[in-house]
Order: structure tokens, then C-alpha cells, then sequence
């Protein structure tokens, strides 16, 4: 008589096979976290040195590198609306060692305004923190009879086709905030735009231009000396930097896009292991809570807004068809 073969032992090798290879599976993932990091750490700046988005990269990286063990280091590789510096991080290695300090444009966007892009944000990058949000102040000429939003709205009603408003290129926050007041006022505004946020400033201190979204940073002196008249901050919060200015909300204009603000973030090449995304996430928020990091950032016109990456995403995922609605509401359209 031929002895039947044990049935359990097969089943309990297959057993322990399982989670053997479930714990090799891990073990890499989990080596790679606890040597992150093994060598310098480069955040890429995707604009020119000088920049808010430079100094705020090169703050964060003199703190975060003694904390790290690593040296921290930044490199500027502007080009196309961010989108050369952003691309290279992209298609770098998915270790941690190679992250991007991007704005809401080269990171959300540009995706809208652009027929083509090198990268796909959602398949090619994955989101670390945001660092900063950039509400814009709303600003006028003396000459503009308004004091708040609600009368500015009202003035551009009656003026058809007489105002200009500027913005610091095409598909930037400024153009698109503006063009949603105009086809909600029928008001058929000009847009003019500038290759940067200065030079819009001075067409708008002489008049060129009626009506511009910009930094406090760069208005908030010329408000306090009555060349400018501040007349709203966008977003869900007033701004440390000019606390007596309501924001639109407050003044009943609750469109989303008046709630929308900039803001500055850090993403990763996709397939970075989720312990080393989070050690960055640590770092960043650790970085942005020293109170010489806070006051530089609110001296800038932002507002502190570290966040863990599934907060990042909740937001990135909240706003994505608002700013898509606003760039095809622009008409902007760029190669």
C-alpha cells in the first residue's frame, strides 16, 4: 500500500514562503529609509536665483541639513515657466536625494496652459509638503473710485471695455484672477502683461494700467504712502503682513477663485518610498517652525502652510478644477 503524502506541510511552507517574501519585499524599503540620507540633498530651485523662491529654498536647506546629516544643497535651473527645473526632477533617480521647491504654476498650472508638457504631475512627481501660501493683495490707482472689492466690482460693471489690469505673465494668478472679474462683470478688461511682478507695479504707480493682484512684499510700501490703494487680500485668511485688510470673503465675494492663493511646495520623483517622503515632510515643517524661518516668510507677504503630504494632496485635489475652470475662462493657451 502507497503512504499518502502529509497534506499540511506543503500548505505551511507555502505559508512561510508568503511572508518570507513579503519580508524581503520590505526589507529594502525599510533599509533605505533608515540610511535616507546617504548623500547630499539637492533642492532644485525651478527659477532664477533671487528670487522668493531661491531665498526660501536656501533658508530651509541651512536648516535642514545639521538635522539630516547631510549637506543641503539648491540649484537654480530656470526656464519655460518652471518647467526645466521641474522636468529635472522628474526624471531623477526616486531616492529622495533629488526634490523640487516649486510654485503652484510649474507644479498645477501649467498643466492647463500648456499643449504640452515634459512631465505629468500626477504620474511623474509625488507631492512632499507645501511650504508657503502666497495670498495676492488686490490694488488700484488713486484715480479708481473704489475702496473695496464690492465698489471696484461695480466700477468695472459701468466701465465696458475702458480698464486695463496687468499680471506677471500670462496663465500666472494675477491674469486669471482678473479675467474671471471681467466675464463675471461683462466688463471686456484688457489684459496687459509683464515679465515679472516690478515692472507691473510701476505701469500700475503710473497709471498705465487700473487694476493688478500683487505681492505685499512689493505693494505694501506704496499702500502706506497713498500711491496705491489696497482694496482686498485673496484666500480664506487675512496676511500678517497687512492684518486691517479684509479678504475678498469678508467682503462677499465668495467665488472660488477669489479664495484661491500661490503657494510654494516640495514634491519628489514618483516611486520615492513613503518613509523617505515622510523624514522630508518632518524635516520641511521642523524647518518652517524655527521662528527666524516663520518671520522671513511672513516678511515675504506668505503665510507659513507646512503640511504632510496627504494634506498637500487633499489640497493639490481640491483646487485642481478650480484653476483648470480659471485658466479656460483666461483663454490662455501656451506651447
Amino acid at each position: 500500500m502507497t503512504p499518502r503524502p502529509p497534506a499540511s506541510p506543503p500548505r505551511r511552507l507555502g505559508l512561510l514562503s508568503l511572508a518570507a517574501a513579503a519580508l524581503a519585499a520590505l526589507t529594502p524599503l525599510a533599509a533605505h529609509s533608515q540610511s535616507y540620507p546617504s548623500k547630499p540633498v539637492k533642492i532644485v530651485v525651478p527659477f532664477a536665483p533671487g528670487g522668493a523662491t531661491d531665498i526660501l529654498a536656501r533658508l530651509l536647506a541651512e536648516k535642514m541639513g545639521p538635522k539630516m546629516g547631510q549637506t543641503v544643497i539648491v540649484e537654480n535651473k530656470p526656464g519655460a515657466a518652471g518647467i526645466v527645473g521641474t522636468d529635472q526632477v522628474a526624471k531623477a533617480p526616486p531616492d529622495g536625494h533629488t526634490i523640487v521647491l516649486g510654485l503652484s504654476n510649474s507644479l498645477l498650472t501649467n498643466q492647463f496652459l500648456y499643449e504640452k508638457l515634459p512631465y505629468n504631475v500626477e504620474r511623474d512627481l509625488a507631492l512632499v509638503s507645501q511650504i508657503a501660501v502666497a495670498p495676492l493683495i488686490l490694488v488700484v490707482h488713486p484715480s479708481v473710485p473704489a475702496n473695496n472689492a464690492n465698489e471696484l466690482m461695480a466700477h468695472i460693471g459701468r466701465s465696458k471695455g475702458k480698464l486695463s489690469y496687468g499680471s506677471y505673465g500670462i496663465g500666472a494668478y494675477p491674469h486669471l484672477a482678473g479675467a474671471h472679474m471681467s466675464d463675471v462683470a461683462n466688463a471686456d478688461m484688457s489684459h496687459v502683461p509683464y515679465k515679472g511682478e516690478a515692472p507691473m507695479v510701476q505701469d500700475l504707480l503710473a497709471g498705465n494700467i487700473q487694476i493688478a493682484y500683487a505681492s505685499a512684499l512689493q505693494v505694501k510700501a506704496h499702500v502706506e504712502a497713498g500711491k496705491l490703494k489696497a482694496l482686498a487680500v485673496t484666500g480664506d485668511n487675512r496676511i500678517a503682513a497687512m492684518p486691517n485688510l479684509p479678504t475678498m470673503v469678508e467682503q462677499g465675494l465668495k467665488d472660488e477663485a477669489y479664495r484661491l492663493t500661490g503657494w510654494l511646495a516640495v514634491a519628489a520623483p514618483a516611486g520615492t518610498p513613503k518613509p523617505v517622503l515622510q523624514r522630508l515632510s518632518d524635516e520641511l515643517r521642523a524647518a518652517c517652525e524655527q521662528p527666524d524661518v516663520k518671520a522671513r516668510i511672513v516678511a515675504m507677504g506668505f503665510d507659513v502652510r507646512a503640511s504632510t503630504p496627504e494634506q498637500f494632496a487633499a489640497v493639490y485635489k481640491r483646487e485642481w478644477p478650480v484653476w483648470q475652470r480659471m485658466v479656460k475662462t483666461s483663454g490662455a493657451k501656451l506651447e
